[in-house]
C-alpha cells in the first residue's frame, strides 16, 4: 500500500469516527512532496533511504534545521559526526522521544523548527523576559568613563569595574 508517494511499511489505518489514526511509517516519499516539505502534525514517520552516513548528513543539511534527530548506531564515530555536523533542536541516540519525556532537558528547535526551549524551568525562562536595568545617579559623572579611552583610563577602569 502507498501513501504520499511512498510505501507504507507499518500502520495506515484511520478511524475517523473514533478520531484515531495508527502510527504510520512511510518509506521513501518524494523529497519534494508535502510529507517532507511541510510540518507534520500527525502520526506519520517518513523514512528516507540513503546509501551512506555522508549522504544522510548532506540530505539533512540541505533542508531547514530539524526539531529532532534520532540516530540508531553503536558506532562512536557515527554518533560524533551526527552530533558535530548537524544543527538541530535535540538529538536522541538509540531511542525515541526521550528528550520530550525528561522534564530536566530543554526541548525546542533551531531556526524554522522553533525558537527557545520548553519544559520545566526551561519553559519558564523561555516565556519570561529578563529586563536589564542600569540606574546611575547624575553626579558624579567623571570624564574617565567616556571615550576616548587611553591606556591609563582602560587600566584604571578595569581595576575599578
Amino acid at each position: 500500500m502507498t501513501c504520499c508517494g511512498g510505501e507504507i511499511a507499518h500502520g495506515g489505518n484511520v478511524d475517523v469516527s473514533g478520531a484515531r489514526a495508527e502510527m504510520t511509517v512511510i518509506v521513501d516519499p518524494p523529497l519534494d512532496g508535502v510529507l517532507l516539505t511541510e510540518e507534520i502534525f500527525a502520526p506519520l514517520l517518513p523514512v528516507i533511504t540513503v546509501d551512506s552516513l555522508d549522504a544522510a548528513i548532506s540530505h539533512i543539511r540541505r533542508g531547514p534545521k530539524p526539531l529532532a534527530v534520532y540516530l540508531f548506531s553503536s558506532r562512536r564515530e557515527t554518533q560524533r559526526r551526527v552530533l558535530s555536523e548537524i544543527s538541530n533542536g535535540s538529538t536522541v541516540i538509540n531511542h525515541l522521544m526521550y528528550q520530550v519525556i525528561v522534564p530536566q532537558l530543554p526541548f525546542g528547535g533551531v531556526g524554522n523548527s522553533g525558537m527557545g526551549t520548553y519544559h520545566g524551568k526551561w519553559g519558564f525562562e523561555t516565556f519570561s523576559h529578563r529586563k536589564s536595568v542600569v540606574h546611575k545617579s547624575i553626579r558624579p559623572d567623571p570624564d574617565m568613563l567616556y571615550p576616548p579611552y587611553t591606556a591609563f583610563k582602560e587600566w584604571l577602569l578595569r581595576r575599578v569595574f
